[in-house]
């Protein structure tokens, strides 16, 4: 797996049509105009676009133009639901040639659907949540016919978001999905069952909460700024005999977190696979 470096957005001359401004399409939307990409190059697909995408529209984003109206498309990025791609991607097919880069951030859906439905040079994506706040992790997997300036231009975009991996194996994605795509939803329930467990503990409620999500907010910021390794900050936090021992020895133990983990991501990688068929 290998991190490439981002090619600025503003060498980017043809239009970009994105397909869906939710949560995730809408980040992208954000960060690619806060990098400096002209609003007038961007056209937005969405059936009932957000008041965001309205107040965008006004500055220049065209939203939901007819595709004969649209000219030069360089690349067709897909952030609908995966449920709607089928009846969604009839509509995209008219954005895209032949030549045309198809980058695709739905879960499950493969390179192979994205061909036989839009056509074109397919990226397929997987980002997460904290792209909202341009601090994602996205893994993509590039089809045989990407040329590298597809693919530096598929960097570009997503790295608008936060980082960005490639893998060269489609079949890794179901995984990737299963550790960064539903990472974030782990994390938060870690600050809930520390909350409740300072609860139990006989902390009030409110201060449980708080103690819980700041520790982990800036123990994950801890994490980001330190090169050392998440085992090191563990081990530089635990004195022998102390209270974290005492606490690791439960977390680490037989039916701990560990086989908790793989038993969470195993089912994640499973779900995945099956949303793909």
């Amino acid at each position: 797996m290998t991190a490439h470096s981002n090619n600025p957005l503003q060498d980017i001359n043809g239009t970009i049509v994105l397909a869906g401004a939710g949560k995730m399409g809408g980040a992208m939307l954000t960060g690619w105009l806060a990098r400096g990409l002209d609003t007038r190059q961007v056209v937005v697909i969405d059936p009932a676009p957000s008041p965001e995408i309205g107040a965008l529209a006004r500055k220049g984003v065209r939203l939901n133009p007819s595709p004969q109206d649209v000219e030069a498309v360089e690349a067709l990025v897909i952030a609908v639901k995966p449920q709607s791609f089928r009846e969604a991607g009839a509509a995209l097919k008219p954005f895209s040639a032949s030549s045309t880069l198809v980058v695709s951030i739905m879960a499950g859906t493969t390179m192979a659907l994205l061909e036989q439905v839009c056509g074109g040079s397919v990226v397929r994506a997987m980002p997460n949540t904290p792209a909202s706040i341009g601090r994602g992790i996205t893994v993509a997997v590039a089809a045989k016919k990407v040329s590298a300036a597809q693919r530096a231009t598929a960097d570009a975009l997503l790295a608008a978001i936060g980082s960005v991996e490639w893998v060269e194996d489609e079949n890794l994605m179901d995984a990737v999905t299963a550790v960064s795509g539903s990472g974030p939803a782990y994390v938060f329930l870690l600050a809930e069952e520390l909350a409740r467990a300072g609860v139990e503990a006989g902390l009030p409620e409110a201060l449980a909460t708080k103690l819980a999500r700041e520790t982990v907010a800036g123990s994950g910021e801890l994490l980001h700024r330190s090169d050392l390794a998440s085992a090191t900050l563990r081990q530089n936090v635990t004195s022998p005999g102390g209270t974290t021992a005492a606490a690791l020895e439960v977390l680490t133990g037989k039916d701990g977190l560990q086989q908790l983990m793989i038993r969470a991501v195993t089912a994640a990688t499973r779900r995945s696979k099956e949303l793909a068929k």
